[in-house]
């Protein structure tokens, strides 16, 4: 049996969740067996409706109310007790930093290997896998053993595919044996008001800063350009390290990974750690003063120049373009 680990909030799975639900969907198929999944809190039970369309036939709900927040030994504990009942032949979660950790925990719960950041998985003898190593830069082929394979989805390594049929998902009530020693590190969620701003994990649409815009006041211009596409603001690790933004905003290995349909990168000059955050965009514009930028290369096109002078003319015709004013010819 194929064991999926579905990451929600309030019951609504996660993104890169429904993509380890399609590479799990994909692995129970070519064993010939069945897909089940596990969600952790008392919420996770209303999953049931959207994994019926990624071919679950049992979600497993550990309905602790200690679960519902985040505690990676506790969740770990009841995905690993989880997996000995039901004898899962492979347990398979996020590459997210709470699946990653999870999924870690789990692992050395059960004493076994587990295999992180995978793209591609073949079941069969030797069972192989693909995985990205230091930050996405190269990609390993490897040979997972163990009783039960243990493996996280590297996020956007596959499109989250639901089937237009659906099964009958059978919700089933578990009650893990849990010590009060899991529950010692934990989350406690804070309240905050609802900017009404569109996150960078789902904008279609990410402007990023970097070093380049120069200062914090710099962002002004990025602010109105991700306002004017709909879309968000992202920096590098530089300028959260400069302390110009929050650590939320930033896009990178360390950060959040995005996968917009477009993504403007002002000032960055595109180190590894930053292009694992962003390398799922399908389309990547760069502006930069040094045409040498490493994120040059890897952008789909260039505006080589000052970052603060581009934005101005690209936010005013985009303005006159909304407003539907005549272009102004040159004198």
């Amino acid at each position: 049996m194929v064991l999926a680990f579905v990451e929600h909030v309030a019951g609504a799975p996660t993104m890169l969740s429904l993509e380890v639900l399609t590479m799990a969907g994909r692995l129970a198929r070519e064993m010939g067996r069945p897909l089940e999944a596990v969600a952790l809190g008392p919420k996770g039970a209303a999953a049931a409706g959207i994994l019926s369309s990624y071919g679950v036939s049992t979600l497993h709900v550990a309905d602790d109310p200690r679960l519902a927040e985040y505690a990676p030994a506790g969740w770990a504990h009841a995905i690993a007790e989880l997996a000995d009942q039901v004898n899962a032949e492979i347990v398979i979660g996020t590459a997210s930093d709470r699946g990653g950790e999870v999924m870690a925990h789990v692992a050395a719960r059960m004493a076994l290997p587990m295999a992180a950041n995978c793209t591609e998985i073949a079941t069969g003898v030797p069972f192989t896998v693909t995985r990205q190593r230091w930050g996405g830069s190269l990609l390993e082929e490897a040979h997972l053993k163990g009783r039960v394979k243990l493996l996280t989805l590297a996020p956007h390594a596959l499109v989250a595919e639901a089937s237009p049929s659906r099964t009958e998902v059978t919700t089933r009530t578990v009650a893990p044996l849990l010590d009060e020693k899991d529950f010692r590190v934990r989350l406690v969620p804070q309240v905050e008001a609802d900017t009404g701003k569109i996150s960078l994990a789902q904008a279609r649409v990410v402007v990023g800063g970097g070093r380049g815009v120069g200062s914090a006041e710099g962002f002004t211009a990025l602010e109105e350009l991700a306002g004017l596409l709909d879309g968000a603001v992202g920096c590098s690790r530089a300028v959260t390290s400069l302390g110009w933004r929050p650590h939320s905003d930033q896009v990178g290995q360390t950060g959040t990974r995005i996968a917009p349909d477009l993504y403007i990168a002002c000032g960055i000059s595109g180190a590894i750690q930053h292009m694992v955050g962003c390398r799922a965009a399908k389309h990547i514009i760069a502006i930069n003063t040094d045409p040498a930028a490493p994120i040059v290369a890897q952008a789909d096109y260039a505006i080589i120049g000052d970052v603060q002078k581009v934005l101005t003319a690209v936010n005013a015709e985009i303005r006159r373009v909304k407003t539907g004013e005549p272009s102004r010819s040159p004198a």
